[in-house]
């Protein structure tokens, strides 16, 4: 069965874009103010697909995930070399009480959530320096599809 070509171009556009190979605004700025480009009239919705698609976690695969990447040293339930993750949206970070947090992240005033997980996952040194977790997920969706997992423990 064929796929009409216009329900395909969307998406390759919203991956192209995703994955850096389409830059969706001009160097230009005045033409790009000025006139939209082919693809903007043809899927004016394409810059908007782009960012929902890359954001949108698989919480399947981010447990997979979390059992390859994180189960070292984090369990769900308890606390091992890393806090236990059940319950980690909407907790302060540093909010496990019975869990002895590296002196970076006492007293920290901020809340888990999307955003924070996302910057903390992509670069925990980066975001808390002196933090013990230098682990790293550079993959953008890899980081969406472990936080969907993580947020589905916390509901």
């Amino acid at each position: 069965m064929s796929v009409p070509r216009r329900r395909i171009l969307p998406l390759v556009l919203a991956h192209a874009a995703a994955a850096g190979a389409l830059n969706l605004s001009s160097c230009d700025n005045s033409a790009a103010t000025s006139a939209p480009t082919r693809s903007e009239e043809v899927f004016p919705d394409a810059r908007a697909q782009t960012v929902s698609m890359v954001r949108r976690g698989d919480a399947v695969r981010g447990e997979a995930l979390y059992v390859a990447k994180c189960d070292a040293c984090h369990s769900v339930n308890q606390n091992r070399i890393g806090p236990k993750h059940r319950g980690v949206f909407g907790r302060r970070v540093g909010g496990v009480d019975d869990y002895e947090y590296s002196a970076a992240l006492t007293n920290v005033d901020l809340i888990w959530n999307e955003e924070t997980l996302d910057e903390w996952l992509r670069g925990p040194t980066k975001m808390f320096p002196g933090t013990r977790m230098g682990f790293a997920v550079s993959d953008d969706q890899e980081r969406a599809d472990m936080i969907a997992y993580l947020q589905s423990l916390s509901e």
